[in-house]
């Protein structure tokens, strides 16, 4: 008996299962180089964010680069980088004239040493109060929302001095440079109506909720507390070497955060909750 040869594919079967298996490995192969065009598609976009990531750091690190070492201080402005309120429209005259980063030391304050320009006020003088402040900072705010109007209350009863060392310490935490722009403004404020600056800086504190200000609204903002237009001083960035001195001589004498408070030459632990009672009984003590 002779074999079946009926499970043998004929010869148009195997001609057409050779077609098949061509088919499908054309088709494989179709899907790999489709994958590896995929790939390499995606791979030019990551590198082409990449570059531009990469060429942003450069432009915004080119950009802070390009502030001076060396410029005016505002007026009211100290040696120390401070302004210095008298009033709630007046400012104490100062004859700083330029500031540069190259005057600073070069090593830290000795722990435990109060910064310059730091001390108790004298018999019958006002008690002196002087705040390192970011106007990016929520807990500075905080201080602001919670204490301006006592702070007004005693400039305008000729109880305290009050001075503002703005700093720019969370410009890391912005893409605009907030801290040194809103530290800038608040300069050119001081310079152009100094009348002013105590309203600019309460109302620049209490934005804090709607964000970031760009220039125009920082000029905005000018506008509405009765200051002159400050557009100018703004894009130039005239007082931007003013803040980034005063930011440096704060990290040079040890205020590691903000707000940092001292009352005639003493810090106000916990600043927020005891500033007002502290300070109260530096005034009573006067007499």
């Amino acid at each position: 008996m002779t074999p079946s040869s009926s499970h043998k594919p004929s010869k148009s079967q195997r001609s057409a299962q050779a077609r098949e298996q061509a088919r499908l490995l054309r088709e494989a192969q179709e899907r790999q180089e489709r994958r590896k065009g995929l790939l390499i598609r995606w791979g030019v976009v990551a590198a082409v964010v990449a570059i531009l990531v990469v060429a942003g750091l450069i432009v915004t690190n080119t950009l802070r680069g390009q502030v001076p070492d060396a410029g005016p201080a505002p007026s009211g402005g100290n040696e120390y980088g401070g302004i210095v309120l008298s009033s709630s429209t007046e400012m104490e005259s100062f004859e700083t004239g330029d500031v540069d980063l190259a005057t600073l030391p070069s090593d830290p304050r000795p722990a435990g040493e109060l910064p310059p320009g730091i001390a108790a006020s004298g018999d019958g003088e006002p008690v002196q109060v002087v705040s390192y402040v970011d106007v990016n900072c929520v807990f500075c705010a905080e201080f602001e929302s919670t204490h301006a109007e006592q702070i007004r209350t005693w400039l305008d009863a000729g109880e305290i001095t009050m001075e503002h060392r703005n700093v720019a310490y969370l410009d890391r935490n912005s893409s605009t440079d907030y801290s040194s722009r809103g530290a800038n403004a608040l300069a050119c404020v001081a310079e152009e109506s100094p009348e002013a600056y105590f309203d600019y800086s309460t109302g620049l504190f209490a934005n804090y909720e709607n964000g970031e200000l760009d220039d125009a609204g920082l000029a905005s903002l000018a506008s509405t507390v009765g200051a002159a237009d400050i557009s100018t001083c703004l894009s130039e960035g005239t007082f931007r070497p003013w803040v980034n001195f005063t930011t440096e001589a704060a990290e040079l004498d040890g205020i590691t955060g903000t707000p940092t408070i001292y009352v005639d030459g003493e810090a106000v632990p916990e600043a927020i909750d005891n500033f007002a009672e502290f300070t109260q009984e530096k005034i009573d003590a006067k007499g």
